[in-house]
C-alpha cells in the first residue's frame, strides 16, 4: 500500500484527492495546510474530509507530516512549493505536484533541484483526457500556414491563474509547433490579428472544473479539439496513476504526464 502525504488538504482538489485514494487502497499518511488554515491542528476526521485520525499540520511541522510517506502530492500555490518541495527532496520523499501559476523561472529552479534526488512527476493537469489531447497538438505542425488556432479555457470563478496552466501548456506545444511568437488574451475595438499572435482566452464562472477547446481555422473548414472535466475525480485519478508510477522509478528526474502514460 502507497504511504501519501497531501499538500493543500483541505482545498477542492486535496479533498478530492483524499477520497479518491482511499477508494483505491493508497493510505493517506501526511496532511498540510497553509500556515493561516484555521483547521491545524485538528484531524482529517474533526474536519469532516474523510475518517482519519491524521493530523492537519502547517509547513513548519512538513517533516513530520511526511515522515511516514512514500510519496509527497501536492496541488498548493506556488510561494508553497518552493519552500515544500526543496524539503521534500531532501528527505528522499518522491513527489507528484500539479501546481500551476509558477513563472518558468521558478519552474526550472525546482526541476534542477529535484531531478538529481528524488524521482518526480509535475504536471499542469493530471487529467488522462487531456494528456491524450496534448498528444493531438503535436500533431498540428502538418497544417498548412492558412489555419490558425486559439484557446478558449473555462474554470471556476475562484481559481487564482489565468490562463490556466493546462492552456500555458498547449500554447506552449502549439507555439513550438506553428511559430507564433505573441500570446494575446482578449479584443476589443479595433484589434486585427496578425501571423505572430496565438490567441489564449480565458472564463471564470461559477464551479466549472475545467473546459479547454483549441479552434483550428482554416479559411472553409474548422477542427475543435476540446476536453470537459466532469468532476475533479479526473485528475485525482490522474494524480494516483503517477503517484503508482513514480513509485517504480528508480532513476531521479522530473517526468511529465506523458512519460506516466507512455505517450
Amino acid at each position: 500500500m502507497i504511504k501519501i502525504c497531501v499538500a493543500g488538504a483541505t482545498g477542492k482538489m486535496g479533498r478530492t484527492v483524499i477520497l479518491e485514494a482511499l477508494n483505491r487502497n493508497f493510505e493517506i499518511v501526511g496532511a498540510v495546510a497553509s500556515q493561516n488554515n484555521p483547521g491545524l491542528g485538528k484531524t482529517l476526521c474533526e474536519l469532516k474530509i474523510c475518517d482519519l485520525d491524521v493530523p492537519l499540520y502547517g509547513p513548519s511541522r512538513l517533516r513530520e507530516a511526511l515522515e511516514k510517506a512514500d510519496v509527497y502530492l501536492s496541488f498548493t500555490t506556488p510561494e508553497v512549493e518552493l519552500a515544500n518541495i526543496p524539503e521534500a527532496a531532501s528527505m528522499g520523499k518522491r513527489i507528484v505536484m500539479g501546481t500551476t501559476g509558477f513563472t518558468e523561472e521558478q519552474l526550472d529552479r525546482l526541476r534542477t533541484l529535484v531531478s538529481s534526488r528524488v524521482p518526480a512527476v509535475f504536471a499542469s493537469n493530471f487529467s488522462i483526457g487531456v494528456n491524450l489531447v496534448f498528444k493531438m497538438l503535436r500533431q498540428l505542425v502538418h497544417l498548412p500556414s492558412e489555419y490558425e488556432i486559439s484557446i478558449v479555457e473555462a474554470h471556476h470563478s475562484k481559481k487564482k491563474d489565468a490562463p490556466s496552466g493546462t492552456a500555458l501548456s498547449m500554447a506552449k506545444i502549439i507555439s513550438a509547433s506553428k511559430g507564433y511568437s505573441k500570446m494575446v488574451h482578449g479584443r476589443e475595438k479595433t484589434s486585427l490579428r496578425t501571423n505572430e499572435e496565438l490567441e489564449v482566452l480565458s472564463v471564470r464562472a461559477g464551479g466549472i472544473p475545467g473546459i479547454h477547446e483549441v479552434i483550428v481555422a482554416g479559411p472553409y473548414d474548422m477542427i475543435s479539439i476540446s476536453h470537459m472535466a466532469f468532476s475533479r475525480n479526473a485528475f485525482a485519478l490522474g494524480a494516483l496513476h503517477a503517484v503508482e508510477w513514480v513509485m517504480k522509478q528508480k532513476q531521479p528526474g522530473v517526468y511529465s504526464m506523458e512519460d506516466v502514460l507512455g505517450i
